[in-house]
C-alpha cells in the first residue's frame, strides 16, 4: 500500500511537471535560455525557490545538521545569507546588462573572448559538479520507493530529467520549477509539523523544537556523547568560517542562480524575484534544524535501546537502499546508538516512517524530494547547455549558426551533460552536501571575484580576470583534491572550505594585474558605473542622467 501512495503520487506530480514542460515549450533561443524575459517577480521568486533548494536542502541538509549539530548550521545560514549577497550586488546590475548567460556578461564586460571561454568552462565545470548531488539525490529517492540499489534510482532519474529540460529550456523549466516548489515545500513541511505536534502538541516547530533540543541535551548526558548544541566539535572554528563564507560567496557566483534574475523585465522585478525567493526560501531553511532535532530526538528516543531482532520494518526497507546500516556489534541483543550508523543523505526521506507519520505523509516527502532533486537538476543543465551551446558553439565556433541549430545544439547539450554527471553520480565521491559544497567553493573561487570586480570596479580589466579565474580555480580545485584526498589542511579547513583560498587568491590576482596592466576603455568604464543606477537614470561623462530629460542630476 505504501509503494502504490508514494508511487502515485510521484507519477502525478511528474504528469504535471512533463505536462508544463510540453506546454511551454521554448520555439526561440530567448525561450530557451531566458524564458523570453517575461517571468512575473512572484513566480521568479518561487522558481528561484525551487532552483536553490536542491536535494541538498531538501534531502541533505536537515540531515547534515542531525549528524553534525552545531556545526551543521555553517550550511543554513551560509547558503541564506548568499542570497543577500546575490540580491544587493549582482541580480539586478547583471539583468541590467542584458545578456543571456555569466560567461557572456564576463566576456563583454571585460572585452574579452578568452575570460569568455573560461567562464564558459568554469559553468560547465561547476554545474557537473553540482549535478552530480543532485542525482544522487533522486536515485536516494527513486531508490526507496521502488526499493532497489540507489545506483538503479539514479539511472531512472537521469532518464526524466533529460527529458523534460531538454524539452522546455528555460521558459518550460521555469513553469515546471514554480510547480516544483509548491509540491516541494507542502512536502517539507506536512511532515516537521505533524512531529512537532507529536512530540510536543504544539504544531509550531519553529517555537516547539526548543523543548526537544532541552531532552536532546539530556539524552546526550546520559548516552555520554558529545552534546548536539555544542560548537566546533565536528570541526574548527576556522573551517565553520571558511564553510560559511565560501557558501555565500559561491551562492553569489552559481551561474545556474543567477541566470534567473535574467528572466524578468526589468532591474526592479530582479530586486522583487530576490526578495520572493528569501521569502520561499526561508520557510524551508527556518524548518531545517526543526527537522533535524525532531529527527535525532525519534531516534535516539525510539530506535536506539530496542532489541535488534524487533526493529521496525522501515529498517530493512532503507538497509536494502546501502544507506542505514543498523549491527549489534557487542552483542547484547540491543541496538545501541553507535551502533546506528545512517547517511545524513537518508534523513529527511526516512523520519517520516521513522515517526510512522502515515502512508500519505511518507508518500508526499517521497514526491517533494524528487521535486526538489528536479527542480535543480533542471537549472544546472540549462546552465550547461547556455556555456556549450551560445558561449562556446555560437559565440566562438559558429557565429552563423540559425536559432534552429543553436536549439538543437542546446538540447543535445542537455542530454549529455545528464547522462554524463549521471555516470559519475551511480557511485558519488561524497555525500550529497559535501558535492554540493565543492561545487560552491568552485564558483566562490572563479565568478564571485570576476562578478564583484566586474561590476563595482570599473579599472578591473579582461587579463586581470583571466588570471583571476584561473587562479582562483586551480587554488581551489588544489585544495579540495590536497585537503580530502592527502589530508592537507590549513587551520583545520577541510575540502568544503576551499573557496575562500580560492576567492582570496582570484580577488588578489585580478586587482594586482589589473594594476598592473592597461585599464578598460572609458566608454566600459562608463557602462560599469552605469550598472549602478536604476534603469530610468544613466551615467555618462561623470554625471548620472535621467534618460528622459536633458538635465543632469
Amino acid at each position: 500500500m505504501q509503494f502504490l501512495v508514494s508511487f502515485g503520487l510521484i507519477v502525478v506530480t511528474f504528469a504535471l511537471y512533463i505536462g508544463i514542460a510540453i506546454y511551454n515549450k521554448a520555439k526561440a533561443t530567448s525561450d530557451f535560455y531566458v524564458a523570453g524575459r517575461g517571468v512575473p517577480p512572484v513566480f521568479n521568486g518561487m522558481a528561484i525557490g525551487a532552483d536553490w533548494m536542491s536535494a541538498a536542502s531538501f534531502i541533505g541538509m536537515a540531515g547534515t545538521v542531525m549528524i553534525l549539530g552545531y556545526d551543521g548550521l555553517a550550511y543554513i545560514m551560509g547558503w541564506t545569507g548568499g542570497y543577500l549577497l546575490l540580491t544587493f550586488l549582482f541580480a539586478p546590475q547583471l539583468r541590467k546588462y542584458g545578456r543571456y548567460t555569466v560567461p557572456e556578461f564576463i566576456g563583454d564586460r571585460y572585452q574579452s573572448n578568452t575570460a569568455r571561454l573560461i567562464a564558459a568552462v568554469a559553468t560547465i565545470i561547476i554545474s557537473f559538479t553540482y549535478s552530480v548531488g543532485q542525482l544522487s539525490g533522486s536515485g536516494v529517492v527513486i531508490g526507496r520507493l521502488l526499493e532497489v540499489n540507489t545506483m538503479i534510482g539514479t539511472l531512472i532519474g537521469v532518464v526524466l530529467i533529460a527529458f523534460y529540460s531538454a524539452m522546455g529550456g528555460m521558459k518550460g523549466i521555469t513553469w515546471t520549477q514554480v510547480a516544483q516548489y509548491v509540491v516541494l515545500i507542502i512536502a517539507y513541511l506536512v511532515p516537521v509539523i505533524f512531529m512537532a505536534a507529536q512530540l510536543t502538541s504544539n504544531p509550531i516547530p519553529w517555537i516547539s523544537y526548543g523543548e526537544i533540543i532541552g531532552e536532546l541535551q539530556t539524552l546526550d548526558q546520559q548516552l555520554g556523547i558529545t552534546e548536539y548544541v555544542v560548537p566546533f566539535t565536528e570541526a574548527t572554528k576556522w573551517q565553520f568560517i571558511a564553510l560559511l563564507f565560501t557558501l555565500m560567496a559561491g551562492t553569489a557566483g552559481l551561474p545556474h542562480v543567477i541566470v534567473r534574475f535574467y528572466t524578468v523585465a526589468t532591474m526592479k522585478a530582479a530586486r522583487w524575484s530576490g526578495a520572493w525567493a528569501l521569502l520561499f526560501i526561508g520557510l524551508l531553511y527556518l524548518s531545517a534544524p526543526a527537522y533535524a532535532a525532531f529527527s535525532r530526538f525519534i531516534l535516539m528516543d525510539r530506535v536506539a535501546g530496542q532489541p535488534i531482532n524487533d526493529l521496525p520494518a522501515w529498517t530493512s526497507a532503507w538497509v536494502d537502499t546501502g544507506r542505514l546500516s543498523v549491527a549489534d556489534q557487542n552483542g547484547d541483543g540491543i541496538l545501541q546508538w553507535a551502533e546506528i550508523v545512517i547517511s545524513n543523505d537518508i534523513v529527511v526521506m526516512a523520519t517520516p516512517e521513522i515517526a510512522n507519520l502515515g502512508i500519505f505523509v511518507i508518500g508526499l516527502t517521497a514526491a517533494g524530494a524528487m521535486a526538489a532533486a528536479l527542480s535543480t537538476a533542471g537549472g544546472l543543465m540549462i546552465a550547461i547547455s547556455a556555456a556549450l551551446s551560445h558561449d562556446i558553439y555560437y559565440r566562438t565556433i559558429n557565429p552563423q549558426a540559425s536559432e534552429q541549430k543553436r536549439l538543437l545544439v542546446g538540447r543535445w547539450s542537455i542530454v549529455l551533460a545528464t547522462v554524463a554527471a549521471g555516470l559519475l553520480a551511480l557511485n558519488p565521491p561524497g555525500a550529497i552536501t559535501q558535492i554540493v559544497a565543492w561545487a560552491f567553493a568552485l564558483a566562490s573561487g572563479s565568478f564571485f571575484p570576476a562578478l564583484l570586480l566586474g561590476v563595482w570596479w570599473k579599472r578591473a580589466n579582461g587579463p586581470g580576470v583571466v588570471a583571476g579565474m584561473i587562479v582562483g580555480l586551480s587554488v581551489t580545485l588544489g585544495y579540495i583534491f590536497a585537503a580530502k584526498y592527502g589530508g592537507f589542511t590549513i587551520l583545520g579547513i577541510i575540502d568544503t572550505g576551499a573557496g575562500v583560498f580560492g576567492a582570496i587568491s582570484a580577488t588578489l590576482t585580478n586587482i594586482i594585474v589589473s594594476l598592473a596592466t592597461k585599464a578598460p576603455s572609458k566608454q566600459v568604464q562608463e557602462e560599469v558605473m552605469d550598472l549602478r543606477y536604476p534603469e530610468q537614470m544613466t551615467y555618462k561623462d561623470g554625471e548620472v542622467w535621467m534618460d528622459d530629460s536633458s538635465h543632469s542630476l
